[in-house]
């Protein structure tokens, strides 16, 4: 991967995402998620984000969306925007991708089913840091965080070590609210709420306030340590 592979700018976004919609998976910017894209929609999908633009946004489907699910189910209203930074094409012509997430996005309206795949309207969400909030407040509330984070993750050697490692100071507050909310267990309402949310302070009070619970029910599990990329 190069960093003109994994640059983004608003610029190169076109404000219409090729949604792949996906059941139980919440993408966030800042982190990496390996994809093996068999369908052939989703297959015409990919092909054209590569010849093109790059970009793929990753959706969540609604509730209900097993009675259609070959159709157009409802999807939520925020998805994440990401970046194809790495593919390979197997014998059987589909493939394993690395995407890269790189911006929150808010689907608006969707196009006329003009192609396998669906088409939709979408607007960048940027992070908003208030101006209020000092930057010793922003520092002191990044530590808060990574305490919690260290706290949530399992008891494994070195882990700490590593987490302050790829956590250092050169990442933004914003940067790691996502890359904690992509990594620890949460249930699939609580990480859709932590990616509508541009706020990053709320982002992160939310987050400081979930990671003191235990979680209840089916949460989602990531690897450790986290792919992500400073983009």
């Amino acid at each position: 991967m190069t960093d003109e592979t994994l640059a983004f700018s608003p610029d190169h976004f076109s404000g219409l995402a090729r949604v792949f919609p996906l059941p139980n998976l919440v993408m966030f910017p800042h982190v990496m998620q390996a994809m093996h894209i068999f369908e052939p929609r989703y297959r015409a999908l990919f092909e054209e984000a590569v010849e093109d633009d790059r970009l793929i946004a990753l959706g969540v489907l609604a509730p209900g969306w097993e009675a259609d699910y070959e159709g157009r189910p409802a999807l939520r209203e925020t998805a994440c925007l990401c970046r194809i930074a790495s593919h390979q094409r197997t014998p059987e012509g589909t493939y394993n991708v690395l995407l890269l997430g790189v911006r929150r996005v808010q689907l608006v309206r969707e196009l006329p089913p003009e192609k396998p795949f669906r088409v939709i309207e979408a607007s960048i969400l940027d992070d908003l840091l208030p101006a209020q909030v000092s930057a010793e407040a922003g520092a002191t509330a990044q530590r808060q965080l990574l305490a919690a984070f260290k706290q949530a993750m399992p008891k494994i050697p070195d882990s700490y070590d590593q987490l302050d490692q790829l956590l250092g100071s050169q990442i933004t507050l914003g940067m790691l609210t996502d890359i904690v909310a992509y990594t620890v267990d949460l249930e699939l309402e609580v990480k859709l709420a932590l990616l509508a949310e541009q706020d990053v302070y709320r982002r992160t009070h939310m987050l400081l306030e979930t990671l003191g619970k235990p979680p209840s029910g089916k949460a989602q599990r990531r690897p450790f340590p986290p792919a992500f990329s400073l983009n």
